[in-house]
């Protein structure tokens, strides 16, 4: 995490600090083969309430590979405690052409388009717990956003959103909130685990091409 920390001076004395905690490929008793079948993986990540001197507490921040020529791989998110923040940025090339802050709080679920990197930023006083579903074929990809020193923008103590000088021009981020798609079972209040018991509404994570419609509105944009 030190390279992507905004405040350089707090973590001078805080490199040993515990930011958050990731808790990978989880099942209940009886549904690891069926998760095992559909190429599916479920990780729960618990970011206490704290902050990193002027920023607030975040994730690292990665992006998906590709799972077809020019198209990453989707990810989708439930908050089951707590608020978050899910800063999403379109990179194209070396630019990156969108940026998007979702703010979701308990029950709601935040979907990851494909070809977005994505940050997730405790702003609360309460412990942020969130679960996820990806497709078990890959692995998070760091790199970039370790080597521009984070995301495109940081989130500092009372809400201020400063550009990451590291980028040269982004645009202006848009807030969105999450989108209901009751369709695919997206719902507020609807545990998410529970879609392993309708693994065909989770297929926009494999094949993200099919399922624009799905991203289009998610972002906001339809």
């Amino acid at each position: 995490m030190k390279d992507v920390i905004f405040d350089k001076e707090w973590l001078k004395g805080n490199e040993d600090a515990e930011l958050y905690y990731m808790y990978r490929d989880l099942w209940k008793w009886g549904d690891e083969k069926k998760i095992f079948q559909n190429n599916l993986r479920y990780d729960i990540t618990v970011i206490p309430p704290r902050t990193m001197g002027r920023e607030l507490v975040k994730t690292m921040g990665h992006y998906h590979p590709e799972c077809s020529p020019g198209v990453t791989y989707a990810e989708i998110y439930e908050v089951q405690e707590g608020r978050a923040h899910f800063l999403l940025q379109k990179k194209v090339g070396t630019e990156i052409t969108d940026v998007v802050l979702m703010e979701a709080g308990a029950g709601e679920k935040a979907i990851m388009p494909p070809n977005y990197g994505h940050i997730t930023i405790n702003p609360g006083k309460e412990t942020l717990k969130m679960a996820n579903w990806v497709n078990r074929s890959f692995k998070s990809i760091y790199g970039d956003i370790v080597e521009r020193g984070g995301g495109a923008y940081f989130e500092l103590v009372g809400g201020e959103l400063v550009k990451n000088p590291k980028y040269g021009q982004v645009p202006e981020i848009r807030r969105i909130r999450p989108t209901v798609m009751p369709g695919l079972g997206i719902e507020a209040g609807r545990s998410m685990y529970a879609l392993i018991r309708e693994p065909e509404k989770l297929r926009f994570l494999e094949h993200p091409k099919e399922y624009d419609w799905v991203f289009e509105r998610s972002l906001g944009l339809k």
